[in-house]
């Protein structure tokens, strides 16, 4: 899937906003372009309302996520909210609409990948994501400092909602 000049834009402004810089963690435009060059890689957006779509001239972008699909398995490579509009319910409403869009292309497992010690840990543990493997040393923050990453998996038919 790509994505328009519009839609890339959006993705970028939330990418700077909601990605702690000491981590490292947020990708440059030219790897959000790759990835989406991929077959099967898919994002969305949601705007400060709550509605997932296209991007609305008359709101401002709150989130988004990005998405790859091998078979019946997907990985969630990114998904951000702007600090300002955490705690609304945004990063909920996506995951559920990555969840459910998964579940009709067919994906059984959904997986992510994530700093260990990423407080948003609690969030994919209130989906039901279960941690299935540690890579030790595998994130390197942009402060020097290597860090571990936890490798977490949920199975589509046993989702469960916060």
């Amino acid at each position: 899937m790509t994505a328009t000049k519009a839609e890339l834009a959006r993705i970028m402004e939330v990418m700077a906003a909601a990605f702690a810089p000491e981590f490292g963690e947020a990708w440059n435009e030219r790897q959000v372009e790759s990835a989406l060059l991929i077959p099967g890689t898919r994002f969305a957006l949601i705007d400060a309302a709550g509605v997932i779509g296209p991007p609305s001239s008359r709101l401002p972008t709150a989130g988004f996520y990005l998405v790859r699909q091998t078979v019946d398995e997907e990985e969630l490579m990114l998904i951000g909210v702007v600090p300002e509009y955490r705690r609304h319910g945004l990063a909920s409403r996506l995951l559920q609409h990555l969840i459910a869009a998964a579940s009709e292309r067919g994906s059984l497992r959904l997986f992510l990948e994530m700093r260990a010690d990423n407080p948003a840990s609690h969030f994919y543990d209130a989906f039901g994501f279960e941690r299935i493997g540690t890579r030790k040393q595998y994130y390197r923050g942009a402060d020097g400092i290597m860090r571990d990453a936890n490798t977490m998996a949920l199975d589509l038919p046993d989702i469960k909602y916060a």
